[in-house]
């Protein structure tokens, strides 16, 4: 518990370096986040939203969308290619579509591309919906975590709210609500030009030129009931893309570095506590705490995960301090475990911690604090290697005879030692104790 005081106490000397470390990390990602496209009114604002529909995606839709209107732009289109994503983030993008104070075109592009499950309502909620050819849209049906049916009631539960929603917003657009509930209870999935055969989206265009082109002359019904009349041909466009905030937190955001950032951050602090006055483990602990938070922060996720992450490092580092034979390690090892499972428990797949580095993780830490320990029982086991304390149970010679006092010659030194017992000079003596600059001695055994 000494060594423990006396780390707590070496890390508050720190503090103040660590706590400014935390602020610039802070001041530069609100930085980094304020960046903003240019582009001037009446221009075409042109948004990439690939892969998976995640927090990220829908803060940039969101932040895009805002832009535009506040710039006065002709319009947002959404270039979409996803195979689905969580549902969260699907209902934040529909939601900002919806209520845009500009119209919002939804292009399933490039060709190849889909727009599969969260897609295919983001698409349907467009107040224009256009596919390139080669792409598809459908496969909305609900599933769990695993990428398996639900099952049962909270199946039926799941479709029926679904495809609810879907055939709504389809029908508010003036779409085919019939196969929008289709895409869900049936898992249906169309190409393009069935798409528009069937109503589902207004037309196919081949690339961006030709869509400005096609929609030029439109008119759409804004959420405040505002007509707005498309002049999209030979608008200029802009690209608008990810700020450096949004890249960081695209990579952070990402289960698996998420856990490695928060499992190292936790590490690093440890090890401070441990050594106190390293500086660099605690400043880069909490560091890697706070971008793994900031991570977490737009991603489904259980405190109980991280109470248990936590926990796990503490019960290694309480290893070391109080020696338990391995059993706090053996404790740190499967919270460990566990808590990288429940971390992102009950989240879609892609937005999940993968089981091998959580398992991987888990024993290496496992085998390196029982290295440690280890190593920390063998060095109790040798002793003292420098001091007084070296001396005994090391053999010395009488010089004089000893009842009960007398001298002893130790390593070329003279020494005043003491016996219990008489002791004739020239007799070999075993050092017992050693009590500032007196001996304690008994004869030695044969």
């Amino acid at each position: 518990m000494d060594t423990l005081a006396y780390s707590l106490r070496g890390l508050i000397r720190q503090y103040r370096k660590i706590l400014a470390a935390s602020m610039l990390v802070a001041v530069a990602l609100g930085t980094a986040c304020s960046e903003d496209p240019s582009g001037g009114s009446s221009a075409i604002h042109v948004v990439q939203a690939n892969g998976n529909i995640g927090p990220v995606i829908a803060r940039f839709i969101d932040r895009a969308i805002d832009n535009a209107s506040e710039k006065q732009a002709e319009a947002v289109v959404i270039q979409l290619d996803t195979p689905g994503g969580l549902s969260t983030s699907m209902d934040d993008i529909v939601q900002d579509v919806l209520t845009a104070d500009l119209p919002v075109v939804v292009y399933v592009y490039p060709p190849g591309g889909r727009a599969a499950s969260a897609g295919t309502l983001i698409t349907l909620a467009g107040h224009i919906a256009v596919m390139a050819p080669g792409t598809s849209i459908g496969a909305a049906t609900p599933v769990s975590a695993s990428g398996d049916d639900i099952g049962d009631t909270l199946e039926d539960k799941a479709i029926n709210d679904a495809s609810a929603r879907f055939r709504d917003i389809a029908e508010q657009r003036g779409r085919n609500g019939d196969w929008a509930e289709k895409s869900v209870r049936e898992s249906a999935s169309i190409g393009a030009a069935e798409a528009v055969e069937l109503g589902v989206v207004d037309l196919v265009a081949p690339n961006m030129a030709t869509l400005l082109q096609d929609i030029d002359g439109r008119q759409v019904e804004l959420h405040n009931g505002v007509l707005a009349t498309l002049e999209t041909a030979g608008a200029p466009s802009v690209e608008v893309k990810l700020n450096f905030g949004e890249r960081l937190l695209e990579i952070i955001s990402d289960p698996n570095i998420t856990f490695l950032l928060i499992s190292l951050g936790s590490v690093a602090l440890f090890f401070e506590l441990a050594n106190p006055g390293t500086i660099f483990p605690g400043v880069f602990g909490v560091i890697a705490l706070f971008l793994g938070f900031f991570g977490l922060s737009v991603i489904p996720f259980d405190w109980a995960g991280i109470g248990l992450i936590l926990a796990a490092f503490a019960l290694f580092f309480l290893e070391l301090a109080v020696t338990s034979g391995g059993i706090l390690a053996v404790g740190g090892v499967v919270a460990l475990i566990l808590g990288g499972i429940l971390l992102t428990s009950g989240n879609p797949e892609g937005f999940e911690v993968s089981r091998w580095l959580v398992f991987g993780l888990s024993s290496v830490m496992g085998a390196f604090s029982l290295l440690l320990l280890r190593g920390h029982m063998r060095a109790r086991r040798l002793g003292p290697a420098v001091g007084t304390e070296t001396m005994v149970g090391q053999r010395a010679v009488t010089s004089s005879n000893m009842d009960p006092k007398g001298y002893v010659l130790f390593e070329g030194e003279y020494w005043i030692a003491e016996s219990d017992e008489p002791v004739k000079s020239g007799t070999e003596v075993v050092i017992t104790k050693v009590e500032g600059l007196r001996l304690r001695v008994s004869k030695a055994k044969e």
